[in-house]
């Protein structure tokens, strides 16, 4: 693969960081930061290529999968763990996985993500088939558990998509769905954390949302189906259906702790 680059690893443009004032490295940091949103702007297509199939795939039952390792598995825990409060689905509908286990969350734990069997096994836990969906998390394009955990859903016909920023790495080759967000070298020579870690918090938002979106899971711009799981999200949807409804606020109150939901509330009160 001659044309791949590890520009997540390349030189830094900025040279003796540690002779920085506290003002320059915050302006570097955000000088770097900027770049981010444009190189994601460029794979919108093939971000929307994927979405297309994933909606498809999910309106029949099907779930979505994140693997990935270190700081890219621990994006793909959090956008997964966001969508059953959010969004009102079941917590198996989005599931992230991270090499390691439930321990790597928290710890770097050694040598997990070069183990090259373990993420079909963490998955098939889980009881996947070709109904669902995998998306590999990788800044590098090069994570053994997450290359090798690609490799082992295209064999069993499952639907494979990508999220790196290293052009024509290993992964790709493994992708139905490739997505490639150069974001450039980082701040802090290979520190992917950041803008790589960035660009995939972005692209994890955009596909996780408008999935959600295209599913029904979301009236107007209202998170209509958010789980009730504290005073601020009682509040939120308290107001959500005292305006649609065009009602005092106690009033919706009562019908969203009736109801549980801010949409079976203005359903039930409609109809």
């Amino acid at each position: 693969m001659s044309d791949f680059r590890k520009i997540t690893e390349e030189d830094s443009y900025y040279n003796d960081i540690e002779k920085m004032s506290t003002s320059t490295i915050l302006t570097s940091i955000n000088q770097e930061d900027q770049k981010i949103a444009t190189a994601v702007k460029k794979v919108i297509p093939q971000i929307e290529n994927f979405i297309h199939v994933l909606v498809k795939k999910m309106q029949n039952g099907g779930r979505l999968f994140y693997i990935g390792a270190g700081t890219s598995g621990r994006l793909g825990i959090l956008d997964a763990s966001e969508c059953p409060p959010t969004f009102g689905v079941n917590e198996d509908v989005v599931i992230g996985i991270i090499a390691g286990g439930d321990k790597a969350i928290r710890t770097a734990v050694e040598n997990a993500e070069d183990n090259t069997n373990q993420a079909i096994k963490d998955l098939k836990q889980h009881s996947i088939s070709k109904n669902d969906c995998v998306v590999g998390l990788a800044a590098s394009g090069t994570t053994p558990y997450v290359v090798k955990g690609l490799q082992a859903c295209q064999e069993l016909n499952i639907t494979t998509a990508c999220i790196t920023c290293n052009p024509n790495s290993p992964i790709t080759e493994v992708s139905n769905f490739p997505i490639e967000v150069l974001v450039g070298p980082e701040f802090i020579t290979g520190s992917s954390r950041m803008k790589a870690g960035t660009a995939q918090k972005l692209v994890l938002n955009m596909m996780s949302t408008t999935a959600m979106i295209k599913l029904g899971r979301i009236k107007d711009n209202k998170m209509v189906d958010m789980q009730l799981s504290n005073t601020k999200l009682i509040e939120r949807g308290t107001k959500m259906i005292a305006k649609s409804l065009k009602i005092d606020e106690s009033k919706a109150k009562e019908l969203l702790l009736k109801y549980g939901s801010v949409r079976k509330a203005i359903f039930h009160a409609t109809h």
